[in-house]
């Protein structure tokens, strides 16, 4: 069931979300109702779609946390100057 809710805002805030809801399509409504549920959700949203192309990227390596890219990446200039 539908109900209504007064806000008070400021203008130039309710400008950019009417700018935003009509970008994406949405009535400002729908926008403001979605991001209340989605704060308000007990469960994380799920419904975002990985498309097969960025799983691709993917290797399946994990990569430790103490990992140091730019020593390493010293060590390789260093061999391939040599």
């Amino acid at each position: 069931m539908d109900t209504k809710l007064t806000l008070k805002l400021d203008q130039e805030i309710i400008e950019k979300a009417k700018q935003y809801a009509s970008d994406k399509k949405l009535s400002l409504s729908r926008l403001i109702e979605n991001y209340l549920n989605s704060l308000t959700s007990d469960k994380p949203n799920n419904d975002i779609q990985i498309s097969p192309f960025v799983k691709s990227l993917s290797s399946g390596i994990s990569i430790p946390a103490d990992y140091d890219y730019k020593k390493d990446r010293a060590d390789y200039l260093d061999q391939k100057y040599k």
